[in-house]
């Protein structure tokens, strides 16, 4: 598994799911039940992963998207 991003915005998560379920990738959001623990402030960033096999592919479909992603 590899970070292809953290975020804060719920929206911008919910979106970057939806475009990677499109196009075949599975997605995996680390820290969304602790966000919730702490009240859903928003302050702890939830982490989106993918499989080492997908994460190039995944940062070119954010990149055309233009989605800024963590180079890990």
């Amino acid at each position: 598994m590899k970070e292809l991003l953290r975020t804060n915005d719920a929206v911008l998560l919910s979106f970057l799911e939806a475009l990677l379920a499109d196009s075949g990738i599975p997605t995996f959001v680390f820290d969304r039940h602790t966000s919730a623990m702490e009240g859903s402030i928003g302050a702890l960033p939830r982490r989106v992963l993918v499989n080492d096999d997908d994460l190039t592919r995944a940062q070119g479909i954010l990149d055309d998207a233009n989605i800024p992603f963590r180079n890990a």
